[in-house]
């Protein structure tokens, strides 16, 4: 077990992430079941979903399964995405998360959360509402730690100043994508949950599959999450790593899917990487891996191919701050462009 930060909580190096059961992956909600109770059954006490996966599937699905075992295990969720037309039925607002906390409760059927999560920022709420509303909720018992999910260093920052500077509850973890070929959170986000001493459970350390092995240069991707954002798999930066990849884990003796496990567990600022099974097979794929250690040669090799702090890709993002995506953030207005004025 890891200590997630500060907060005395332990938790298993894997957490099961619940994104794959319900409509998005998984629709048997029997099997789905099976397979939560095998990671329980194997050491996982860690499970991770949010509200918005199958817009509340998921979270019923993993209430049903810790109906008899939720004193066991560390519950996680986020919220922030849109569940439903209504445009206030989103974001990070207090009116939101004030609601939305109690629907994730009814669906999860517990009485309080261990880690609630904010998942993506919202540019159009102050991180004060966000941090007040969250610090009301862990004072009255409903939520006992509250994190982030793909937020920027310098958000992550802000908010933990703003939390020390009003006395509210501040952000225990931060839940951001990494693996072999989404090295960025090295650069900045990583150091900076070190120095707040923020938990990091990690997200994709697979890399949505490509470090599967099954998903190879010149030929067609076959899997669900190709089909719904089929560009992140067709980058030929991305497949040209694979193929390098490929034989380092085969000279190793390891599987691709077991080299990048033991990768992403073995940063010291990651407390624990999210495992997202479909099947029964791909959770017992990877748990078949978990006593597997890199050795510093192996992580010099793979440093050799993605450098630290890179992102193969660096157009993976799945958060885009407003300063780089709305171009008016970007570009003054026409006539303000000139260096003389005129």
């Amino acid at each position: 077990m890891r200590t997630l930060g500060r907060t005395g909580i332990q938790v298993s190096p894997y957490c099961l992430g619940a994104m794959m059961f319900g409509a998005w992956g998984n629709t048997d909600h029997d099997d789905s079941i099976k397979i939560i109770h095998r990671a329980l059954d194997a050491g996982i006490n860690f499970v991770d979903t949010a509200d918005v996966y199958a817009r509340g599937e998921s979270e019923e699905i993993v209430g049903k399964a810790l109906k008899d075992r939720r004193d066991d295990v560390v519950l996680a969720t986020k919220a922030h995405a849109a569940m439903g037309d209504d445009p206030n039925h989103r974001g990070n607002s207090r009116r939101w998360l004030v609601r939305e906390v109690e629907d994730s409760l009814r669906r999860l059927q517990t009485d309080h959360l261990d880690l609630y999560q904010i998942h993506r920022p919202d540019p159009e709420t102050d991180v004060e509402e966000t941090l007040s509303a969250l610090t009301d909720l862990v004072r009255s018992g409903k939520v006992r730690a509250i994190g982030s999910s793909t937020f920027p260093a310098s958000e992550i920052v802000e908010a933990q100043w703003v939390a020390e500077r009003r006395g509210y509850e501040r952000f225990r973890t931060e839940q951001p994508p990494y693996s072999i070929l989404n090295r960025g959170i090295e650069r900045e986000v990583l150091p900076v949950c070190r120095r707040y001493g923020m938990g990091t459970l990690v997200w994709s350390p697979l890399a949505m599959g490509m470090l599967t092995g099954k998903i190879r240069k010149g030929q067609e991707a076959g899997t669900q999450r190709a089909q719904r954002t089929p560009g992140r798999f067709t980058d030929e930066r991305k497949l040209d790593a694979v193929e390098e990849l490929i034989p380092l884990a085969e000279e190793a003796g390891l599987s691709m899917v077991h080299m990048a496990m033991a990768f992403a567990v073995a940063h010291p600022a990651v407390t624990s990487a999210i495992i997202g099974p479909r099947t029964m097979e791909q959770l017992d794929d990877v748990l078949a891996g978990a006593e597997v250690r890199l050795d510093d040669d192996l992580l010099d090799r793979i440093d050799a191919i993605v450098p630290p702090g890179v992102d193969v890709n660096p157009g993976d993002v799945s958060y885009e701050p407003p300063a780089i995506g709305d171009t008016d953030r970007r570009r003054r207005k026409p006539e303000e462009r000139a260096a003389s004025g005129n």
